[in-house]
């Protein structure tokens, strides 16, 4: 048995290669419906891992203060932040501040913005905070000085940049420190830059590309002097949990319990996380509909084939093969159809991903291979029994005096 499948296999092969044109267009619609799911998933693999460098850089102890509830269940749920209940003020950050068991609490805002700078112009997101976010996100600086809290007191126009930022108004950061930058009305000087973070565009927030304003110095952008959020962390020795019970004792002694959320850093990865994994699956499942066209594009092929391939079958029929026999050749041509065209498929999609790799984490697992290599093994056999069956079904007399 192995060696006849062995021998169907190498004749259709040899077939395969004396119509390169036919047989590459043919396998044409599974190469891309091969290449776009295996690229999907590759894509979201390195989003993954993006998102988890990302938040791996800004600590494991870090809790966020947000107003309303904002996470139910492990899911974003918008609640009172987006509805705009409340915002937190200075007397928040004082009296939070005063809690010995918290390290760090810093109040925060921010915006997107357009800057120029050098005679170029960006996009950047304006983050206004105190000193310590630098110390709280792990940020280290790469020419230049951080801003300091005296700086913030004094509400001197200073700023600290990213590095992605840096490169593309002034080329080189340390070409940045000591320049101006200008927004809104508002010329601010560079004191410094900081190291690159990477990550960033589809693996959320591009860090690399933030302009840290000092707090009260952002009383410009944010006249009444409210907080969208506070960066909290807690002493190394304090728990997560007791300084999430000491934080809510004290605000809600001014607020109500549905008023703010006391979220994890790892409770806003997994949330993330969730949300591109079904995103993911939304698109793969779009993609999939392109190998169900390579399939069907398969059949009508082996239709074809069948038709120009009568007499063949009622010879070989005439000479004792049997119904099983001529099935399983032209099933087997189907198969190698499919696999043709998802080893295709595959060796683009690697050459695909390794040249993005330089500039997004993307990566092809072993499971994603398997995956399609068995999908498309699968589309030569549901779509190729059809006319595989009817190829079997001929009559050997009838099929020896077709014309």
């Amino acid at each position: 048995m192995m060696l006849y499948l062995l021998f169907v296999a190498r004749a259709a092969i040899a077939d395969f290669a004396r119509n390169k044109v036919r047989t590459l267009l043919t396998s044409l619609g599974i190469l891309i419906g091969v290449l776009s799911v295996v690229l999907i998933v590759a894509f979201g693999l390195g989003l993954k891992r993006s998102i988890s460098d990302q938040f791996e850089s800004l600590g494991s102890n870090q809790l966020t203060l947000f107003p309303g509830r904002v996470l139910q269940n492990g899911r974003f749920v918008g609640g009172g932040s987006a509805a705009g209940t409340i915002r937190f003020d200075e007397r928040d950050v004082s009296k939070l501040s005063r809690i010995r068991q918290l390290k760090y609490v810093i109040p925060s805002v921010s915006r997107s913005v357009n800057v120029s700078a050098n005679g170029r112009s960006e996009f950047a997101t304006i983050f206004i905070a105190s000193n310590e976010i630098f110390d709280a996100r792990n940020l280290t600086i790469g020419s230049g000085t951080l801003f300091t809290r005296e700086d913030s007191e004094r509400r001197r126009k200073v700023v600290v940049i990213g590095a992605t930022l840096a490169e593309n108004l002034f080329d080189e950061p340390e070409n940045a420190v000591g320049k101006k930058i200008k927004t809104d009305a508002y010329t601010f000087t560079i004191v410094g830059v900081l190291e690159k973070l990477g990550g960033g565009g589809l693996g959320g927030p591009d860090f690399d590309n933030f302009i840290y304003l000092p707090y009260k110095t952002g009383y410009i952008f944010n006249p009444d002097k409210k907080f969208l959020s506070m960066i909290i962390v807690p002493q190394s020795d304090v728990e997560t949990e007791e300084a999430k019970n000491l934080i809510s004792a004290e605000l809600l002694k001014r607020y109500k319990e549905d008023d703010f959320s006391i979220v994890e850093l790892a409770e806003i990865q997994q949330a993330v996380t969730d949300i591109f994994g079904v995103l993911n699956i939304v698109l793969v499942g779009i993609a999939a509909i392109s190998l169900v066209v390579g399939g069907i594009g398969i059949m009508n092929i082996m239709y074809v084939t069948v038709s120009e391939r009568v007499k063949e079958i009622g010879v070989r029929r005439a000479l004792g093969a049997r119904r099983a026999d001529i099935l399983s050749q032209f099933l087997i041509e189907a198969v190698i159809l499919s696999v043709f065209g998802g080893l295709l498929g595959l060796i683009l999609a690697a050459i695909i991903v390794q040249g993005v790799q330089q500039f997004f984490p993307a990566y092809i697992s072993a499971e994603s291979v398997l995956l399609a290599l068995g999908v498309s093994s699968l589309i030569g056999i549901v779509f190729g029994v059809f006319p595989a069956r009817r190829a079997a079904q001929l009559s050997p007399i009838e099929a020896i005096r077709y014309e």
